[in-house]
């Protein structure tokens, strides 16, 4: 855990919780995953079975912070398709967002950003950055993606704490294992279509089982990148602390054919007053010289005019 608290004096529940606390045997990972998964999640019964639910068990540590790595841009959208019509297996991602340090209670209104590389391995504004190994250049995928602003956005939770995003599966680039960036903000307010002030509570990356993203990768377009893939006891980030550590739980739309997509979902157990600058363990590559700075260009798209992933065969 990194950051520092803004109030010095702390419970002896927080500080349980800061020093390690415990991960349930069950009942939060089961609860986690199916709120996370519920459709219904602003009525006041969701609200009370979460609320049931999350004190009813012991809390889950809080979560490992590592960097944001080289590739982030200020000012990602708003929104929950962050595909921009970019190829690849289809990924619905469901994080729940808890507070750690208070009975694993949702964080309402707790700002979740996300940001990873297309199927080839490159990420948006920084399309010339090698990806190492293989691969076609971006501009020879032919999509209609904002090379400014494809596969990032924010989504605002509900009163269960929980968002979703529409992406995706991730590529890979050397000398990395398969993972999305992860933000999660409070404080601040949707503004201009993005997400203004507050402060950062976590910085940190999800991850994916080697076995799923080693057969996504037989897959077209991710079979067009070859080369030497990292597997996640070689990563430089990933430190093998399975869930507290951002390894996803991953469930196949249609298990016999992963082209058809997956659901992935994970509980991010935060400390609400700390802050967390970005600057934990690990590395991941080194950005162009001629990375972009500031905010999306104007005429950057909305959700309403995002395309949905397609799934190739």
């Amino acid at each position: 855990m990194t950051g520092n608290h803004k109030n010095t004096s702390i419970t002896r529940r927080r500080a349980l919780a800061v020093s390690g606390g415990t991960v349930a045997a069950g009942g939060l990972a089961v609860a986690g995953f199916q709120s996370a998964f519920a459709d219904t999640t602003d009525s006041a019964d969701a609200d009370a079975s979460a609320s049931a639910s999350s004190t009813s068990s012991e809390c889950m540590t809080l979560m490992t912070s590592v960097t944001e790595g080289p590739y982030y841009l200020d000012g990602a959208l708003v929104r929950k398709d962050i595909t921009e019509g970019k190829a690849g297996v289809p990924l619905t991602l469901r994080l729940t967002v808890v507070d750690a340090t208070d009975g694993c209670t949702p964080v309402k209104g707790a700002a979740v950003e996300i940001w990873h590389c297309d199927a080839w391995g490159y990420y948006s504004g920084y399309t010339t950055a090698n990806p190492g190994g293989s691969a076609p250049a971006e501009s020879e995928e032919g999509d209609s993606a904002n090379d400014q602003t494809y596969l990032r956005g924010y989504q605002i939770a509900n009163a269960n704490g929980v968002v979703k995003f529409e992406t995706i599966f991730p590529g890979w680039y050397t000398p990395r294992t398969c993972h999305i960036h992860v933000k999660v903000h409070t404080g601040g307010e949707k503004e201009d279509g993005t997400y203004e002030g507050g402060i950062v509570n976590y910085t940190g990356q999800l991850f994916f089982d080697d076995d799923i993203a080693e057969e996504i990768f037989t897959l077209e377009p991710y079979s067009k990148h070859t080369g030497s893939y990292t597997v996640l006891a070689d990563d430089m980030v990933y430190d093998g602390g399975g869930a507290s550590s951002g390894l996803l739980t991953l469930k196949a739309v249609h298990k016999k054919d992963p082209s058809k997509g997956y659901k992935g979902s994970l509980t991010l157990g935060i400390d609400p007053d700390a802050e967390s600058t970005g600057a934990g363990s690990g590395g991941g590559g080194t950005p162009p010289s001629d990375a972009p700075t500031g905010t999306p260009p104007s005429d950057a798209p909305s959700d309403s005019a995002s395309p949905s992933a397609s799934a190739s065969s």
